[in-house]
């Protein structure tokens, strides 16, 4: 037995995942089985060598996500994604008259993004891809049909840090395209995976490559120069770094290791005034100025400036309010709604769409898409419609699809239901 699968069944023996919850879900649970190993890294730090390739990404960029800029920059991002309304529905160019079991089809395809797995919903799914995607330029999910009508296939986020890449692949949907590799695990032992099995997402795809870019990646020389001012600046704000010296002309070291002692022992933290009788009037030597700049705070602004930029995020969104008034405001809310969250929004819905919709599943008919990607304001959006409702641009079923609803029958009632208002209606 490999090595990969006695890890297998270890790990399915300690969280119970091999254990089926109902009878009904038995049937499916036992069709998709997850291959991929959770929380990988936690086995062994020591890597080796293989025949794929890994990713030399930095184990700091792990820790630069928890600092506070940091943080803040990847929040801003996958909040606003996973907190979007979506809808699954027919793809342009489709007409839905001509598909079989048109419905049913959208209504397994929603219930399989709802409840992608036993333990995940849509929003923590696509949050810990996400947080991979922006932290290191990955994001992987395991894709695992089950031949079930209702849910056509179950999905599980995967350690994109985990995933090797073959360079040898041809293309071909037989052949391995990526593999996990624990920490430590030879090649051999790599659990292979083919294009169909894993939805791979990068961010700025490059060509002399096969890993994308992340914006911790480029911000990581900026984020480790703030971490380290940031430090420096605390401590002296505690005065744990001493500015200045006091200078004693024509003293004997006698006298002067005397006046040591006696600092520290009465005066030094006690807030009492010190007396010192000498013949020459002792001089306080300083090393800087004294003031805020001493901490250099202009430099910790600029190196969020960088990081914001990395993120491709205005300053505002970091805390830099800074010359901010209420028109310059919008503006870069509405810079950062088409900057940063829009690409990713429109980035990962499009994998949904090709490698789950049409690689796993073979519905090729159907896309995933966000309704909130239109306009950022929703009285801009609707005003929009209504302006293009008005010309006759737009027709009402149009601008119903758009907001994820079915479109009207001749009596002026709905004929088809998706998104949110579908499985309502599945309910009644």
């Amino acid at each position: 037995m490999k090595v990969g699968e006695q890890l297998r069944e270890i790990w399915r023996q300690a969280t119970g995942s091999g254990r089926n919850v109902n009878v009904a879900a038995g049937a499916a649970d036992a069709e998709a089985e997850r291959k991929t190993l959770a929380l990988p890294s936690i086995l062994t730090p020591v890597q080796f060598p293989g025949q794929h390739l890994p990713k030399p990404t930095p184990m700091n960029l792990r820790k630069f996500a928890e600092t506070p800029v940091v943080r803040r920059a990847i929040n801003v991002i996958k909040d606003r994604i996973a907190a979007m309304d979506w809808q699954v529905r027919v793809r342009r160019g489709v007409k839905a008259g001509e598909l079989a079991f048109a419905e049913r089809k959208l209504r397994a395809l929603r219930r399989t993004l709802e409840e992608p797995n036993a333990s995940d919903s849509f929003r923590t799914l696509m949050e810990q891809v996400m947080e991979d995607v922006l932290t290191g330029g990955y994001g992987a999910i395991e894709m695992e049909p089950t031949g079930d009508g209702e849910r056509p296939a179950m999905l599980w986020a995967v350690d994109g840090a985990s995933i090797r890449i073959n360079p040898r692949w041809d293309g071909q949907p037989e052949t391995p395209r990526y593999a996990q590799a624990l920490p430590g695990q030879l090649a051999s032992s790599a659990i292979e995976l083919r294009d169909d099995q894993l939805m791979y997402v990068r961010m700025n795809p490059r060509s002399f490559t096969p890993f994308g870019l992340g914006p911790l990646e480029v911000a990581f020389e900026t984020v480790n120069q703030f971490l380290s001012a940031h430090r420096f600046a605390g401590k002296l704000a505690a005065n744990s770094v001493a500015q200045y010296a006091l200078w004693l002309n024509e003293a004997t070291p006698a006298q002067h290791d005397r006046l040591i002692r006696w600092w520290q022992d009465e005066i030094e933290g006690t807030g009492r005034v010190p007396l010192i009788s000498t013949e020459q009037k002792p001089e306080v030597l300083r090393f800087a100025q004294g003031t805020d700049a001493d901490m250099r705070l202009e430099w910790q602004e600029f190196l969020i400036r960088m990081v914001a930029n990395a993120f491709g995020l205005p300053p505002l969104m970091l805390g830099l309010e800074a010359d901010v008034n209420q028109s310059t405001a919008s503006e870069m809310a509405d810079e950062a709604f088409r900057g940063a969250i829009s690409p990713l929004a429109l980035l990962l819905a499009g994998h949904i769409t090709r490698d789950l919709f049409g690689k796993c599943i073979g519905w090729r008919e159907f896309e995933f898409v966000f309704n909130e990607l239109g306009a950022r304001d929703e009285t801009t959006e609707l005003a929009v419609q209504v302006q293009l409702l008005q010309a006759g641009v737009l027709t009402v079923n149009e601008v119903r699809a758009m907001r994820g609803l079915g479109p009207l029958g001749q009596d002026g009632a709905a004929v088809q239901l998706s998104g949110e208002a579908e499985e309502t209606g599945n309910r009644e």
